[in-house]
Parts: structure tokens; C-alpha cells; sequence
């Protein structure tokens, strides 16, 4: 872990299934994240995804690359382009500053529309815990 170190990226199919699925497990019942048609009616093509969901999903993006032992201590988020389904969301990320066993990544996450998701990840890994 160094300062610079280019993360790979990660790709996640965004399906209707992730969205809803990804809703109901942080209880955001919203109906934009479900209700095509609802969602239609508020202006938008299609359902799209929580912020819980991609939240969830930047910590799956650093942990997969850090390893089990990886402990995240802050994740600071922010999002842009809403990630609808039939789209696909790549994850990428960068060491910004190591202290110790901890560091800091930031990371971006784009689809076809643009940005969806950019902030930083503070995460811990232990000696030896590195995947």
C-alpha cells in the first residue's frame, strides 16, 4: 500500500434486480428505486439506485482489493449521474496519502452518463492483511 498505487478497476452490472434488491436491504422503500413508472412520473427514464447501494458497493470495491482484514473507517461519498438499470458503473481508485496501515483512496465510480459516485475511503489493514 503506497501513495499513487492505482487501484484495478472494478465493473458492476447495474440490473433492476441490484437496484430493488440494494433498496429493500437499507430499507429505502422510495418508490423511485422500485416503481418504473412511478419514477416515470417524478421525471426520471427509469428506477435508479439508493445511495446506500453505491455506498455498499465503494466499501465492496476497497475491502475486494484490501482483503478480509480490512477494516473501513470513514467512507465520505458523493453522487452525480443516477446509475439506472442496463447501464454498468466502473469503480476506480487511487491511494491518496498512507499513514501507517491506514490510507486513504479515492474513488470514483462512471456510467454511460458520467459520475456517478466520487469521495474517499479511509481504510486500516492490518500487517499482513493485505489480499
Amino acid at each position: 500500500m503506497r501513495a499513487g498505487e492505482q487501484l484495478p478497476p472494478l465493473e458492476i452490472e447495474i440490473t433492476r434486480t441490484l437496484i430493488v434488491a440494494g433498496a429493500i436491504a437499507s430499507r429505502d422503500y422510495q418508490d423511485v428505486h422500485h416503481d418504473a413508472e412511478l419514477a416515470r412520473r417524478k421525471g426520471s427514464p427509469d428506477i435508479f439506485m439508493n445511495i446506500l447501494t453505491t455506498n455498499g458497493l465503494v466499501g465492496r470495491y476497497i475491502t475486494d482489493h484490501f482483503g478480509p482484514a480490512a477494516v473501513l473507517r470513514k467512507v465520505a461519498i458523493r453522487l452525480g449521474a443516477p446509475n439506472h438499470p442496463g447501464d454498468t458503473m466502473v469503480l476506480t481508485g487511487t491511494v491518496e496519502q498512507v499513514d501507517g496501515d491506514t490510507a486513504t483512496v479515492r474513488v470514483t465510480g462512471t456510467n454511460g452518463i458520467g459520475s456517478h459516485v466520487t469521495g474517499t475511503v479511509t481504510v486500516t489493514v492490518p500487517p499482513g492483511g493485505a489480499g
